[in-house]
């Protein structure tokens, strides 16, 4: 029978999150081994036809190897049973354009690989009845974390994102001792859904701050002290394992955002954490920007400071711009201005919309910072979408006050919405990243996947 490819591959809605090259800025697995080339800028957005990878293109004249092209056809159709739910072979036919013979082949690969299942039949239609294939849930387990100022947050899912289990505690360890708190937090998910911490495919964790290769360490970590210690990176890497990827936490919350939330209506938007921290994450043509050091998005260090909450003294530890606009700053400017007996960031906006002056004055003030920093953004990247995120982001009535604002600053006005995500909004990316990871892990062992010895590989257990 001749081999058949097809070429167009759409990315999965499973998770919201495409495929991309090892990212400047998040902690790849240990075992990552050497960089790969960069990808064009913006990347390959999402959808979009694709060529053939890079050891499937003929050279020097010559066919693409069989085996490849059976791969290809293999994760093509799995690709559609991702994005589409359950599929009987004609319409794997149908969406792929593979003859049912090839799908046919393809199929029995996959199902005897364990990535996919017999989900029943389809009935009430004229001729025979036909098999489903949906992907088998137990196939791959993601487990995504949340390192937090206060507290530390977790989920465990399925190969097709269903939550198995999800849990939270305070942070009572100093932050450096919290590797402890994260293992203890992985077991108890891991017991909640009845699994062994072996059986996890991906592990990936949301932690302030990005990566810093020359110190192999956390750096930026902000009020997290002594979390950028390399000591921390690698209690993290010894209680996980090779598949751990450390993801910046408003990246990961940004991805959530675009699986979940407002994002999937837009190809370009800026996700804005205004909290106990502040920082960005940016998505351009479906893919997140990380830049060459994985520093964009860390608007935290933008030259914005001015205001009554601002601290000259930790501009250098968290940036000018969080030291003047979080939280603390909020609650800093709150009782320069006369607020007496216990203050907090939800306290003054409370106050504010009970229409007490000072209070009203604090987050007017607030709104004005926050609409500098999106103008800036909009001035550089011009996203569709700025949405608003974190304890102030999301507090109502804010995201009009910075509108308002922005509409005297900016060159054009994007639209501006909050968040409907809630505290888990890390999580929830962490576990889309996680899933998209763990999937390349599983295609890499299906039967036709080339191993390095130039045999296929071996079958899922």
């Amino acid at each position: 029978m001749t081999e058949e490819v097809a070429v167009t591959v759409t990315a999965s809605s499973t998770a919201g999150v495409a495929p991309a090259a090892r990212p400047a800025g998040r902690i790849p697995p240990a075992d990552a081994g050497p960089r790969p080339r960069p990808e064009p800028a913006g990347g390959e957005p999402a959808g979009e036809r694709v060529g053939l990878p890079a050891a499937a293109r003929p050279n020097d004249g010559q066919a693409a190897r069989p085996q490849l092209i059976r791969e290809l056809n293999e994760q093509l159709l799995l690709s559609h049973i991702r994005q589409h739910g359950p599929c009987s072979r004609a319409d794997l036919a149908r969406l792929s354009g593979l003859s049912k013979p090839t799908v046919s082949l393809a199929l029995t690969n996959v199902e005897g690989s364990g990535l996919v299942r017999i989900a029943g039949q389809r009935t009430g239609v004229p001729g025979r009845s036909a098999r489903l294939y949906e992907i088998r849930p137990d196939a791959g387990f993601v487990l995504g974390l949340d390192i937090g100022q206060q507290y530390l947050r977790g989920a465990l899912a399925d190969l097709t994102g269903e939550i198995r289990a999800k849990a939270s505690a305070r942070a009572r360890a100093r932050p450096a001792g919290r590797v402890a708190e994260l293992i203890q937090l992985a077991d108890a998910l891991c017991a909640d859904a009845g699994l062994d911490r072996g059986a996890i495919t991906q592990t990936v964790i949301g932690s302030p701050g990005v990566y810093d290769p020359r110190r192999n360490a956390m750096a930026l970590t902000g009020q997290l002290s002594g979390w950028s210690r390399p000591a921390v990176l690698a209690g993290l890497r010894e209680a996980f394992g090779l598949n751990l990827v450390v993801e910046n936490d408003v990246d990961a919350a940004a991805l959530a955002e675009q699986a979940h939330g407002h994002g999937r209506e837009f190809a370009s938007f800026a996700f804005v954490w205004i909290g106990t921290g502040i920082g960005m994450g940016l998505v351009l043509d479906g893919r997140l920007h990380r830049g060459v050091h994985g520093v964009a998005g860390e608007i935290a260090f933008m030259p914005i400071s001015e205001g009554p909450g601002a601290d000259p003294g930790d501009v250098r530890k968290r940036g000018a711009l969080e030291s003047a606009a979080s939280a603390q700053a909020v609650v800093r400017a709150a009782r320069r201005a006369g607020m007496r007996g216990p203050v907090s960031a939800r306290r003054v906006f409370a106050a504010a919309a009970k229409g007490d002056e000072r209070s009203a004055a604090v987050v007017a003030q607030e709104a004005r910072l926050v609409a500098k920093a999106v103008c800036s953004v909009v001035t550089v990247v011009d996203p569709e979408l700025v949405v608003l995120g974190g304890g102030i982001g999301q507090a109502p009535g804010f995201a009009a006050a910075v509108t308002d604002e922005l509409r005297l600053l900016a060159p054009v006005l994007p639209e501006v919405r909050v968040s409907a995500l809630g505290t888990d909004a890390v999580v929830d990316g962490c576990l889309a990243s996680g899933t998209e990871l763990a999937w390349k892990q599983l295609l890499a062992l299906l039967p036709s996947a080339p191993a390095a010895d130039g045999s296929g590989g071996r079958a899922l257990a």
